[in-house]
């Protein structure tokens, strides 16, 4: 049995620990040769300690290793995006259905809320009958028919992330940069596409608190990627702000709907534009400004929206949304005087929104997808007095007043 008190040693007296020392400790936790206490050393000293490039990349390949790989290779060409994480982030609502209508296949394997961050999958099955726990071959099958296929990740892929994860947040070990590069990369390789973007995000409403954290985030996840043979772009992003105007699982649902109809150009729309001509342009092997050219005109002829739709009916899911306007706000908040949009304290909303019951707090939890609200500025919009700042859907008068009063210290207006 391995000695995981040794290897937290070794890590701290900077003495590399070897391939076989790394998935042996792994395979011991994953199996249940470890117990938590027992294993809790070794990511204790990883979070407080540096361990080596090498190091890193065989500690994700551990995980990866952990469980099943998908094996995409009839598919040829696969590209993957995945954001770090951030509130009122649907951009993979918008990104796959664009890419599929030009030809660039994506299999999207998205999760559910985590914290203060919505969960693609929750906002998927706003669609009601939508089904994202398909098998894997049936989402094969869909990619290869309509060139895209969003559903749940599979518990059957790095298992040991899982594991890990949920002893790191246990234990308030989460936000080391080591231990969120293997979980992500081990997660991403295991998906099998063969180009990978990653979408970092930085500021109040992200993990990484800054744009040098989410720089060397960033390098650390491509360092890994390279050592796999797999090409990785690195995209770094703002989020001190929510991304869209929407935040809530059915609301951001319309607002991808809208943005893919041309209707709302907020930042989500030109993050969205950015990813997906990324994506466009690393798979066809074009200059960047062709594959933009190509994403607008996708959305502007409509092409992108009506590949949604089939991508939504081919999972069971109802259409209704397509056609659906923003209903009448449970409560409105207003501004009480007049001046400039300073700031937002963003995770703050994402966690008022999340404790709305947009996110499982416990395993049994039922989402409410309806439930959320919706801004109506970004930073550096005038605000005139009493003019509406948030509208506030909830379940009760009672939830819209909390949240209101919640609410009103999360902008800041000068």
């Amino acid at each position: 049995m391995i000695n995981i008190k040794l290897l937290a040693e070794k890590i701290k007296n900077k003495n590399p620990l070897t391939k076989a020392e790394i998935y042996e400790a792994i395979e011991c936790y994953t199996k249940n040769l470890i117990s938590d206490n027992d294993f809790l050393p070794f990511i204790e000293t990883i979070y407080t300690y540096k361990i080596s490039d090498k190091e890193l990349y065989h500690l994700t390949m551990a995980m990866l290793d952990s469980g099943e790989k998908l094996d995409l290779s009839n598919l040829k060409s696969v590209v993957d995006k995945h954001s770090t994480g951030g509130v009122s982030d649907t951009t993979t609502l918008i990104i796959v259905p664009i890419c599929a209508s030009l030809g660039t296949k994506m299999l999207k394997l998205s999760g559910r809320g985590l914290g203060f961050t919505g969960g693609t999958c929750d906002k998927l099955e706003s669609f009601k009958g939508y089904k994202t726990d398909i098998d894997i071959n049936s989402a094969i099958d869909l990619v290869k028919q309509n060139g895209g296929c969003m559903l749940t990740t599979s518990k059957e892929l790095a298992p040991a992330d899982k594991k890990i994860y949920a002893l790191r947040n246990k234990t308030g070990l989460v936000d080391n940069i080591d231990l969120i590069a293997s979980s992500i990369m081990s997660k991403k390789l295991a998906c099998g596409a063969n180009i990978i973007v990653l979408d970092v995000k930085y500021g109040n409403g992200a993990f990484m608190p800054n744009k040098k954290s989410a720089k060397i985030l960033g390098k650390k996840m491509k360092k890994i990627g390279s050592y796999a043979n797999k090409k990785v772009k690195i995209v770094l992003g703002k989020m001190n702000q929510p991304l869209g105007y929407n935040v809530g699982p059915k609301l951001e649902a319309m607002e991808a709907i809208k943005v893919l109809k041309g209707e709302e150009k907020s930042n989500l729309y030109h993050d969205s534009v950015k990813l997906a001509s990324i994506c466009v342009s690393l798979d066809k092997h074009i200059p960047y400004f062709i594959a933009k050219h190509k994403v607008k005109k996708s959305i502007k002829n409509k092409t992108a929206l009506n590949k949604l739709k089939i991508m939504i009916s081919c999972q069971g899911g109802s259409l209704d949304l397509f056609n659906e306007e923003y209903k009448t706000p449970t409560l409105i908040i207003k501004s009480n005087k007049k001046g400039k949009v300073v700031s937002f304290n963003t995770k703050e909303i994402g966690n008022i929104v999340a404790k709305m019951g947009t996110v499982k707090m416990e395993e049994n939890d039922k989402i409410i997808y309806e439930n959320g609200i919706r801004t109506f500025h970004k930073i550096g919009d005038k605000v005139k007095i009493n003019e509406p700042i948030f509208y506030i859907y909830a379940s009760s008068t009672q939830m819209a007043e909390e949240v209101g009063n919640k609410l009103k210290k999360c902008i800041e207006i000068k």
